[in-house]
């Protein structure tokens, strides 16, 4: 089978739809499938293109084995909606020119949303290129984005519902990220085959004991150190102001130190809030590379993974805490829903603490720093419990045989 990948995001940008997507184009091209990609010139999050890719329309190259066909975006070191929209769109034109006269036909096109709008582009080369389309849902939008306040044009909102319900309709296939996402869909398209895509973790990549020594000393901690650390976007739907506010509740303690590793919108604010506060027990690190995780994660204490406190988050499954997981780390879970159901309740996989409540969580951090058999018994559970439910060769079998069974059903006459 001939597969296209159509994304605005992939390596060597850092983030969980990034691996995520590049995780599984591998596998597809392992399994004996030709597997291509289209996505945006590397930007992500620093919101300006990678140097070498810079003043260029249209870059081909081949990564793993999978041949990548780079597209011009706009970008623009802005919080405006309407710069991100121009930079939306202006991948969304480049992506249909580049697609229709540089690419072949393909079988199946995979197309990553959000952003909604590159649904365009799918919808477009499906039609021109005699393809299927699956419409892979990691966020719905645009209700998240109402939700969190980002997006308050109401024409726009209406615009974007209209386009998001018109791309379910025309996708012979879709999966979501998570159970919550793939019961709305199907709620809101009766017949249509839906998957829950679950994030998953590489097990021979991420694994306890695995990692070289020496990531402490080189950021200044000691071995006596408990390190709690947040690694991913530092965006509006974290809520890290509740880990800023911890570390001052916790700020006698000397040997707890708290660590945010990653690049995002609210970097800066966070960092001059931690200032503000004088916070001499947190640091602030730029987000690392996939292939030097495991030596950080290997040598920290804890995760935390905090969202904010909305009606939204009740379905959303953060894809850091897998990694976290598998390298035997428990993690601090401030989401509610079914990540707590799966990971706190049935799995015992660390302590949950109420969103965005600083209170709660450090007392959540007090509990498990004074009592190493729980932290001991948490840790066992974490590599257990993700290494049974959240393989990723196992996840990507099962979308393999879901793509192939319902593909094939609409090619019978």
């Amino acid at each position: 089978m001939r597969i296209l990948f159509l994304t605005q995001y992939y390596p060597p940008e850092v983030g969980a739809p990034q691996n995520r997507l590049s995780e599984l184009a591998i596998r597809f091209r392992k399994a004996g499938n030709q597997v291509e990609v289209l996505t945006a010139m590397p930007n992500y999050p620093f919101m300006k293109v990678f140097e070498p890719y810079q003043g260029k329309w249209y870059v081909r190259e081949e990564m793993d084995g999978v041949v990548i066909h780079r597209a011009a975006i706009f970008v623009r070191q802005s919080q405006s909606v309407l710069i991100r929209l121009l930079g939306y769109f202006s991948f969304v034109i480049s992506s249909i020119w580049i697609g229709l006269f540089n690419l072949r036909r393909f079988d199946l096109i995979i197309c990553e949303s959000p952003p909604l709008f590159l649904g365009i582009s799918a919808w477009w080369l499906k039609k021109f290129k005699g393809a299927k389309l699956l419409f892979n849902v990691s966020d719905l939008w645009p209700e998240s984005a109402e939700k969190l306040g980002l997006v308050t044009n109401r024409f726009l909102l209406r615009i974007s519902r209209s386009l998001e319900e018109f791309l379910y309709r025309h996708s012979d296939l879709i999966s979501g990220q998570t159970q919550g996402i793939v019961r709305n869909i199907a709620t809101r398209i009766p017949g249509k085959p839906c998957f829950w895509l679950k994030n998953g973790v590489d097990l021979s990549f991420y694994f306890p004991g695995k990692g070289n020594p020496g990531w402490r000393e080189e950021q200044g901690f000691s071995r006596e150190d408990f390190i709690v650390f947040y690694g991913g976007i530092l965006g509006h739907a974290q809520g890290l102001e509740v880990m800023l506010k911890a570390a001052r509740i916790l700020s006698c303690n000397t040997k707890l130190k708290f660590v945010i590793a990653g690049e995002g919108p609210l970097k800066r604010a966070l960092m001059d809030q931690a200032k503000q506060m004088e916070l001499s027990n947190i640091t602030f690190l730029p987000a690392y590379p996939k292939i030097r995780m495991p030596d950080v994660l290997g040598e920290i204490d804890i995760s935390i993974v905090p969202l904010r406190k909305l009606d939204l988050f009740q379905g959303a499954i953060p894809s850091k805490i897998f990694e976290s997981l598998a390298m035997g780390k428990p993690i601090l879970l401030g989401v509610e829903g079914e990540a707590r159901v799966l990971f706190i309740d049935d799995g015992n996989c660390g302590i949950a603490f109420t969103p965005e409540d600083a209170e709660s969580l450090a007392e959540a951090i007090r509990k498990i720093h004074s009592d190493k058999v729980l932290y001991s018994e948490l840790s066992e559970n974490a590599y257990f419990y993700v290494s049974e439910n959240f393989n990723c060769d196992k996840i990507f079998l099962d979308y393999q045989h879901f793509i192939q069974l319902h593909l094939h059903a609409k090619e019978k006459p």
